[in-house]
């Protein structure tokens, strides 16, 4: 039983299972804000090029 509860101290003072988890956290937000800004730009992509075609096939129709 004593060499359970060490080994059980042991993990929770050690520091590499944390670090491993905020560094896991932090990686997952960063995906996430990256996912949302590429999502935005490319609708805002998408409705320039619908704008700058409805434009030139507005003037080439006239």
């Amino acid at each position: 039983m004593r060499l359970i509860y060490r080994k059980l101290a042991s993990f929770l003072r050690r520091e590499d299972g944390p670090t491993a988890v905020e560094y896991a956290v932090m990686l997952a937000l960063i995906v996430v804000v990256c996912l949302t800004a590429i999502s935005t730009l490319g609708k805002q992509a998408n409705n320039t090029y619908s704008n700058i075609g409805t434009k030139l096939s507005a003037t080439t129709a006239s």
